[in-house]
């Protein structure tokens, strides 16, 4: 079968996945640790056909539905945090509550536009490592992800 997904931008090129046939799609998931179920496979689609983007799993749900891909809230949880956990997204954690999947799984920071939820990929923003506090014993600090939330002007 030699279907591929809808000829994406220039921006999406960047993406491992974005525009590649079905096939690459399902080696990308077993080199990851995935079996390329038809649910994964169809999410997979949905998520990097587009370029680099950011998604919740409700927007994720929506985009399902809306191409007729039958899945369930609670599979396209667990299909986010697998993806997450074998490196092919990045979750985005802007509140206790809410959550986004960024296909962009380079370091870079963020803007959130409150009201909206909008983020916007920022280049690596410049910070000074050694004026962070000391971490607790026993562990050490892993990364750094900045959000700089952002309000609309009056």
């Amino acid at each position: 079968m030699n279907e591929t997904i809808p000829k994406p931008s220039d921006a999406a090129r960047a993406t491992p996945l974005a525009g590649c046939p079905v096939h690459d799609l399902r080696m990308k998931l077993r080199a990851a640790g995935l079996r390329p179920t038809r649910q994964r496979v169809a999410l997979g689609w949905l998520l990097f056909g587009k370029g680099d983007r950011h998604v919740s799993a409700e927007t994720l749900l929506e985009e399902a539905q809306n191409s007729r891909v039958p899945v369930s809230l609670a599979t396209i949880y667990n299909c986010l945090h697998q993806f997450t956990e074998v490196g092919l997204l990045r979750e985005v954690a802007v509140d206790g509550s809410k959550a986004y999947f960024d296909t962009n799984v380079s370091h870079h920071d963020h803007f959130l536009i409150e009201g909206s939820n909008t983020l916007i990929d920022i280049p690596r923003v410049a910070i000074d490592p050694t004026r962070l506090p000391a971490p607790p014993k026993g562990t050490r600090i892993d990364r750094i992800e900045v959000v700089v939330r952002l309000r609309p002007e009056d």
